[in-house]
């Protein structure tokens, strides 16, 4: 489907027609999938229809276990639901941002009449105002929204959108557009850079501390690779965490983190260097066994037990495996 608005309208076009959607009777739900992009653009239009709208409510579908997630909606004070413990009776209008209904299984349960994302348009999409745009944020649509109607945000608002762009486009890595700079640079003067280094630097939690001590204590090192199998862990975010911090090291160029997850070989890949490619090595090691893959910085590989019989059986066999598997991969 074509986008609703052609390049002509200006963004105080569609604030009134956004503003048009709702009255003052209605009880607005902010569905999202919870990450900063989403929770900024959520707590950004729930301040747009301040005092507009009987009651606004962001509500999330998903869980947040990420050390630095934890920390910013903790740090903002970014009060919100989850969608089991929410009343949805009471509900009146639907807003999504950040996603569109096919994004999610348990969008499909709802009728959104507001739709805000910045991904590539889905088809059959249907609601009262909907607003998709090749960002590289969606808190850069809401901060333009911001602007149009004329309210500066607060410096909570301000950073947790400053953040939203932030780590959406991994500060600039990733595809961006001049919308995303020069929002950006409008809320520079705004945020708490304070509250937003102290986020980046939070990589773990009380319920994390015993998966890094015990990643310290089995860390081996092959070349400039950090190799650590963790075995039974809660789930693969552990993987993950424990992935990123290791690549901290100045002398490492690859780290290589496994776990089991759910009777699954679980491997999580890494890489800054110019080789390995993270996705490739994946392949080389695990894909004859069974679903690797990823791309040149990161990657993941997933191997039923069963499979490795008789390879691999205890927690030393497993970690013996990995090593053998990435000395036999030729792995730098």
């Amino acid at each position: 489907m074509e986008r609703p608005f052609k390049n002509s309208v200006s963004v105080a076009e569609k604030c009134k027609k956004l503003q048009e959607v709702v009255n003052s009777e209605d009880s607005l739900a902010i569905l999202i999938y919870a990450d900063p992009d989403s929770i900024a653009s959520a707590f950004a239009l729930k301040r747009i229809f301040w005092r507009k709208v009987k009651k606004v409510n962001v509500v999330r579908m998903n869980k947040i276990e990420r050390a630095d997630n934890l920390a910013f909606i903790n740090l903002l004070n970014l009060k919100h639901q989850h969608i089991r413990n929410f009343k949805t009776t009471e509900v009146t209008k639907w807003a999504i941002v950040d996603s569109q209904p096919n994004h999610h299984d348990g969008f499909n349960k709802f009728h959104f009449d507001i739709i805000i994302d910045h991904h590539p348009v889905s088809d059959n999409l249907d609601a009262d105002f909907i607003d998709i745009r090749d960002y590289g944020a969606n808190s850069t649509i809401l901060t333009e929204y911001l602007q149009a109607t004329k309210i500066r945000p607060s410096p909570r608002l301000a950073t947790a959108l400053f953040y939203g762009i932030k780590s959406d486009t991994n500060s600039f890595a990733r595809t961006t557009v001049s919308n995303d700079i020069n929002a950006f640079r409008y809320l520079y003067k705004y945020a708490n850079l304070n509250i937003i280094k102290k986020v980046e630097s939070s990589e773990m939690t009380k319920r994390t501390l015993p998966s890094f001590q015990l990643a310290l204590e089995r860390l081996s090192f092959v070349k400039r690779n950090a190799v650590i199998h963790l075995g039974e862990v809660q789930d693969a975010a552990t993987l993950v965490i424990i992935a990123d911090f290791f690549m901290k090291m100045a002398e490492v160029t690859c780290s290589i983190v496994s776990g089991i997850v759910d009777r699954k070989l679980v491997v999580i890949f890494r890489n800054a260097g110019f080789r390995p490619n993270a996705g490739k090595l994946a392949e080389k090691m695990f894909g004859h066994v069974g679903s690797a893959g990823g791309h040149k910085s990161m990657a993941r590989a997933e191997i039923p037990l069963e499979r490795l019989k008789p390879d691999a059986k205890t927690a030393p066999d497993l970690e013996q495996y990995v090593l053998n598997r990435l000395k036999n991969a030729g792995g730098d």
